[in-house]
C-alpha cells in the first residue's frame, strides 16, 4: 500500500514537470527553419563586436599598383620609395604615399636608439613621386634619362617614424618639355600634419 502511494506521487511529480499544452502548442507552431534561424541570428549577432578600427586602416585603393611603378621609375629595394599612387595626371600632379615600417633599411643606422626617417628620403620619395609625373608613359627612354635637379624652400616640420603613412602630393608649377625641365611643389604629410614641404626641380636628359 506504501509502495502504491510513493509511485502515485512521483507520477504526479513528472506531471508537473512536462510542458502544458498551451507551450507545446506554440512551439510546434514555430516552423524548424525559423528556431533555427533565430538561433543562427543570435550566434552570429548578439555576441559578434560591432566593427571598429581595425576596419578604418589606409588601404586605398591604388591607380598605380607597385608592379606599374616600377614599370615607369628604374628605382629598385632599397631605393624605391612609392608605394602607390592614388591620383595621377600626366604633366600635372599626383598623389601618391609610402608606408614607412622598421623593416626600412635605413632604420638600424638612423637612429640606433631613435628611429625616424631620414629628411633626404622623404625629399627623394617626394622627387620619385615627381619622376612618375613628368615621365611620359608612352616614352619608356625617359625612365632612366631623369634627374633631381634641385630643391629649394625645403622645410621639415614633424619626425616620420615607423608605423607612419607618408602621404604625398606633388603639383607642376612649370614644365619646359623643350629643355626638359620640370618644377613642382610637393609637400608629404601624416595625417592631417605637414611633415616636408618643397620646391622641386626634375630634370630630363636631352633628346629624351
Amino acid at each position: 500500500m506504501q509502495a502504491t502511494v510513493a509511485l502515485s506521487g512521483c507520477a504526479a511529480g513528472l506531471t508537473q514537470r512536462r510542458a502544458t499544452p498551451q507551450k507545446l502548442s506554440q512551439a510546434a507552431a514555430k516552423p524548424v527553419a525559423a528556431r533555427r534561424q533565430a538561433v543562427r541570428v543570435r550566434a552570429e549577432g548578439e555576441g559578434a563586436p560591432a566593427a571598429g578600427i581595425e576596419t578604418q586602416g589606409p588601404n586605398m585603393t591604388a591607380l598605380k599598383e607597385i608592379q606599374e611603378i616600377m614599370s615607369i621609375l628604374p628605382h629598385r629595394y632599397p631605393f624605391l620609395l612609392v608605394d602607390r599612387v592614388l591620383e595621377w595626371e600626366y604633366g600635372k600632379y599626383a598623389v601618391g604615399y609610402k608606408c614607412v615600417t622598421i623593416n626600412d633599411n635605413f632604420f638600424p643606422g638612423h637612429f640606433p636608439q631613435r628611429a625616424i626617417m631620414p629628411g633626404v628620403l622623404q625629399v627623394e620619395a617626394m622627387a620619385q613621386l615627381g619622376g612618375i609625373i613628368m615621365i611620359d608613359p608612352k616614352n619608356a627612354a625617359q625612365q632612366t634619362n631623369f634627374f633631381f635637379g634641385g630643391v629649394d624652400n625645403l622645410r621639415w616640420r614633424k619626425p616620420v617614424v615607423p608605423g607612419d603613412v607618408l602621404m604625398m602630393r606633388c603639383d607642376v608649377t612649370k614644365f619646359n618639355k623643350r629643355f626638359g625641365i620640370c618644377k613642382m611643389a610637393a609637400k608629404a604629410y601624416v595625417g592631417q600634419d605637414l611633415v616636408c614641404e618643397a620646391d622641386l626641380t626634375l630634370v630630363m636628359a636631352p633628346g629624351q
